[in-house]
């Protein structure tokens, strides 16, 4: 816990934190499906804890899968061997339903109790001293699962009113999925908003939705926020995601860290930017180089805690590597990052 406020207060710790967020990787610390494993909150709390100690890691993560959330709006995940949970068909079928909406209450759905129960249990063990991060979809995203892409992409555009009022259903529900998480003993919020990246949205249409949703949003959560972008680039906006009042910025692998470290210095830390999908082929030399790049790149100054770039580690990525990567970080990021200074 030091050594992430310390980093995210823009000064230096010990060491860069390292945020690696492995979920279905508990499964197989089981010895369980992926399905058998989101079964039980103990199971799940369990798997976290055996990665931390396995790995090393700096946090204990409560993500199950995203189509969680759809669950609770009425919705069902398609389960598979061998990755993340999906969402199965769109709980929104006409753009007209909308206006007939309700947000689903936390306490009403079994499957968001379960992450409560998973969280409760680990701010049991870290008591107070490994950050616990929950998550949220964010409400410009969420619609994404509600109500398939392309649907979601017309209605954005072509249907402003029914747009706007979804927003403010999502935004009542966000929040409180985001604080009944605090309550039970989250330390921070990761925001996941994809769609917000420049990658899916121009910054135009950007500052019009997903800037101003995100900022009404963050304000409301009883803690810290990182707006994730599951990937997706954030350069052409990076100077006006401050203003959301997130304290942290997931950085995708196609954008230029340093560059962005540059933009960001004082201001917002950020995380990444780790590529998860080429994770999967790295020897665990590639590994070494891939994090003694991002260091390089962002360390200097604190403001930086390296994870993937995409907020989950894929099921094919080998434990080798991620032992690998936290290997690399004790050996390449400790402070002062002498190695890696320019006079």
């Amino acid at each position: 816990m030091q050594r992430t406020l310390t980093s995210l207060g823009h000064q230096e710790p010990d060491r860069v934190p390292l945020l690696l967020l492995p979920v279905l990787q508990g499964a197989r610390e089981l010895g369980l499906s992926i399905e058998d494993y989101f079964a039980k909150p103990e199971q799940v709390a369990e798997g976290q804890l055996r990665l931390r100690e396995k790995i090393g890691h700096d946090c204990l993560y409560t993500f199950y899968y995203a189509a969680i959330e759809t669950e609770a709006w009425g919705g069902t995940a398609i389960f598979r061997e061998d990755g993340p949970p999906n969402a199965g068909a769109p709980v929104i079928r006409r753009f007209e339903d909308i206006k007939h909406l309700t947000p689903p209450r936390v306490e009403d759905s079994p499957s968001l109790l379960k992450v409560l129960e998973t969280t409760r249990r680990l701010a049991e063990q870290a008591r107070g001293e490994v950050p616990i991060i929950g998550v949220v979809m964010s409400p410009f995203s969420l619609p994404v699962i509600q109500l398939g892409f392309e649907p979601y992409l017309v209605l954005m555009h072509e249907h402003p009113e029914l747009f706007e009022h979804l927003m403010r259903l999502n935004e009542e529900f966000c929040v409180a999925w985001a604080n009944a998480q605090v309550a039970a003993g989250a330390n921070a919020i990761c925001y996941f908003d994809p769609i917000s990246s420049s990658t899916i949205v121009p910054r135009e249409r950007f500052l019009a939705t997903g800037f101003e949703i995100a900022r009404r949003t963050l304000a409301r959560f009883e803690a810290p926020a990182a707006m994730h972008f599951a990937s997706g680039r954030i350069a052409p906006i990076v100077d006006d995601l401050p203003a959301t009042g997130a304290a942290l910025l997931g950085v995708s692998w196609q954008d230029d860290l340093s560059a962005l470290k540059g933009a960001c210095r004082g201001k917002v830390s950020l995380l990444g930017n780790l590529n998860g999908i080429a994770m999967r082929h790295w020897t665990p030399e590639q590994a070494e180089a891939e994090v003694k790049a991002a260091i390089a790149a962002a360390g200097p100054g604190g403001g930086f805690l390296l994870g993937d770039n995409h907020g989950e580690i894929p099921w094919q990525v080998p434990d080798a590597v991620l032992m690998a990567i936290a290997e690399a970080v004790e050996r390449w990021g400790r402070y002062p990052l002498d190695w890696c200074r320019v006079e």
